[in-house]
């Protein structure tokens, strides 16, 4: 198979991958929407008022003690695992009720009404939120993180799976067809360098 010939096979097949990098890297580049589906919301906190005396504990590598609108809460370290306990016995913290975990959520959500809207649906088992702008919130209590998940987020999270070429739910398939276009796209651009040369020195 002659280099000219070759070259067209292999720019027929990237015709599709190179298509999905052009777009999706224009849309990298300008970044629209990225504010508010990679917005940080935090639970939030207030003054700390009262004093807690806190025993001395070598297992404990950090501590942070925080308020929130359902009182104190202190979050150590434990060999890089964060323990949420109760500030005042220092027993592990129970999680959340319904009533306590809307309140904190509906608190947190406050500060983007706008975006995430009246709370609609709790699963109380996953301590999990979603609004009626259809913005899914997720609390992980151990350390009193939230994490939210819009249209928009799961939008963009598709266009980076297109452009890197993780079009299977498979992983190793997905690194398979992730390299193989990588070596396609190096041998075409070796190809077309080899035909301009020997175009240029047919001329010659």
């Amino acid at each position: 198979m002659n280099g000219r010939k070759l070259h067209k096979i292999v720019g027929l097949i990237l015709v599709l991958p190179m298509l999905g990098w052009i777009i999706t890297g224009i849309i990298f580049f300008l970044k629209p929407g990225y504010q508010g589906a990679y917005e940080q919301v935090s639970v939030k906190t207030y003054p700390l008022t009262d004093a807690f005396l806190l025993p001395a504990s070598e297992q404990w590598q950090a501590a942070k003690l925080i308020k929130t609108i359902l009182g104190y809460h202190l979050i150590v370290n434990v060999e890089g695992e964060s323990i949420h306990l109760d500030p005042t016995t220092f027993d592990k913290m129970p999680a959340p009720n319904k009533v306590q975990f809307k309140a904190l959520l509906i608190d947190a959500l406050a500060q983007n009404k706008t975006r995430y809207g009246n709370i609609t649906q709790i699963n109380l088992a996953s301590l999990e939120a979603v609004t009626d702008n259809n913005i899914n919130v997720t609390l992980d209590w151990s350390n009193l993180k939230l994490r939210q998940q819009g249209d928009d987020t799961k939008r963009i999270n598709l266009f980076y799976k297109i452009h890197y070429l993780q079009w299977t739910p498979n992983k190793t398939l997905n690194q398979i067809m992730g390299i193989t276009g990588l070596l396609l796209l190096m041998l075409l651009t070796f190809l077309g360098i080899k035909l301009y040369l020997g175009k240029k020195c047919n001329n010659a």
